[in-house]
């Protein structure tokens, strides 16, 4: 079976980082819950009020992520697949 990883990434709007991470934790995560295929997913924060979403998916169908409220984006979000070619 095929492995996608699926990362999303979004940078917040000046001073609105941890309300970017507060929609993330309460809308988006709860919103892939439960979705089909889901294996994993891996929440990270970076400098600049960054937030990276990975998701892992049996399958190559992965469930997208919503954009957050544009008042709390410094720029679109960023989104990219990939597809498993090893693992040890």
């Amino acid at each position: 079976m095929t492995t996608t990883a699926a990362m999303w990434e979004a940078r917040a709007a000046d001073g609105r980082g941890a309300d970017l991470a507060a929609w993330v934790h309460g809308t988006a995560l709860p919103a892939l819950r439960g979705s089909a295929g889901l294996v994993r997913t891996e929440l990270f924060g970076a400098p600049g009020d960054r937030v990276l979403l990975i998701t892992w998916w049996a399958g190559e169908r992965p469930v997208p992520v919503a954009d957050p409220p544009a008042e709390l984006l410094g720029r679109p979000v960023h989104r990219w697949s990939f597809t498993s070619e090893h693992v040890e």
